[in-house]
């Protein structure tokens, strides 16, 4: 079997998609699948335009050039294909390939329920919606769908308004290969990389500004921590710089000069920051999946998360919760409440840690990569044996 995997373009400066979208290729070629990826390139995004346009820009490369590069690609396509649109997000190009076999891989519905549903941390404009609109009338012409948590397929059918013909769930693999190291060791070396001591431990968290991030919160429970416990440990954030908001928030936080910030990190940073922390804190709002509280899990980093799917379905009995952030009021009670359950994870006695540890490692084996592609091989095959 051929497979077309249809991707975000490189231009818009995804990172976890790309990774995602040659996961499944590396997988599939090592079955005996033939492979190749069709996405955007630049053309008019490259012309000299101020950065408010370019976006537009790469609108006119992604639904104008592209359309028009597939249709002629198509002439030649083996009948023997499958069409595998990596990300729903994609769906303005489902119509495309309609006619043919196809399946559509569903990360989360965010900004569909958003633009069509309402989220109180993340209004949506009149051109937002527009858009979020095309994306829908874009996948709902699609008949077969693999969502990565229940949570997600549970957003799809909702938004579809009807059940597709084919709809799996398949829990995302890691694409990066994690596993423990020596503690000391590893926050020894941290300490050397960055300049700030680690020693002690740390509590982390992997991520980006997005709303659903919840990065703010995380502030929040750590100053009500250093308020109540006098735990001098610090915070570190990895992933995208912080917004205005967030750096506001730590300017005026009374240890804000415990609170690190580090973009641009290599992923070997990332696996050390992952073995060295204390624990992850990973206070989502909501998520398709939450690639992190399996990566720390794997790394042998305990985690505090949300107690709502899909945070519950990665984490299961390994993890430990704490309520969804309130939308307005009682947030201090909130932030003060889940410093009491991160105390209680920083001091959990060294047999209930290796515990934690352990039940962590036995989780994640639930999102090993031959396990991901073997259900993937076996619907994919079940969709070329549709009449």
């Amino acid at each position: 079997m051929n497979i077309i995997f249809f991707s975000h373009p490189k231009f818009i400066g995804h990172q976890s998609m790309p990774r995602y979208t040659h996961l499944l290729s590396k997988g599939l070629k090592e079955i005996g699948y033939t492979t190749e990826v069709w996405s955007p390139i630049a053309i008019a995004s490259t012309l000299p335009a101020p950065k408010a346009f370019k976006k537009w820009l790469g609108y006119i490369d992604q639904y104008l050039f592209f359309p028009l590069s597939v249709r002629k690609k198509l002439r030649t396509v083996n009948k023997n294909t499958l069409f595998v649109f990596t990300d729903n997000a994609l769906g303005p190009w489902v119509p495309l390939v309609k006619k043919y076999k196809h399946v559509i891989h569903c990360h989360d519905f965010l900004a569909q329920r958003s633009a069509f549903e309402g989220i109180d941390e993340n209004s949506t404009g009149y051109t937002g919606k527009l858009y979020q609109k095309m994306i829908r009338n874009g996948y709902s012409k699609g008949k077969n769908f693999i969502s990565v948590s229940k949570k997600t397929q549970t957003d799809l059918h909702r938004l579809l308004g009807f059940t597709p013909k084919i709809s799996q769930v398949v829990y995302n693999a890691m694409n990066r290969s994690f596993s423990p190291q020596p503690i000391a060791e590893t926050r020894i070396l941290l300490t050397k990389l960055t300049g700030i001591s680690f020693n002690k431990g740390f509590i982390l968290h992997v991520g980006g500004n997005q709303w659903y991030k919840n990065r703010v919160g995380i502030v929040e429970i750590y100053d009500q921590l250093r308020l109540r416990y006098k735990i001098e440990i610090p915070l570190l954030l990895i992933g995208t710089p912080p917004d205005e908001k967030l750096k506001d928030l730590i300017s005026a936080s009374s240890f804000r000069k415990d609170i690190h910030c580090l973009s641009n990190c290599t992923d070997e940073m990332v696996k050390n920051a992952y073995a060295g922390a204390s624990l992850l804190l990973y206070p989502s709002l909501d998520e398709g999946f939450g690639w992190p509280i399996a990566e720390a899990m794997a790394s042998g980093c305990p985690v505090i998360t949300t107690n709502q799917p899909p945070m519950t379905e990665v984490g299961e009995n390994a993890a430990f919760y704490i309520p969804r952030r309130p939308t307005r009021n009682h947030v201090e009670k909130w932030a003060f409440e889940a410093s009491s359950i991160v105390h209680k994870v920083l001091t959990l006695s060294p047999e209930s840690r290796n515990k934690t540890i352990t039940n962590g490692l036995k989780n994640v084996e639930r999102f090993e990569q031959e396990k991901m592609i073997a259900q993937l091989d076996n619907i994919y095959n079940q969709i070329m044996s549709q009449p």
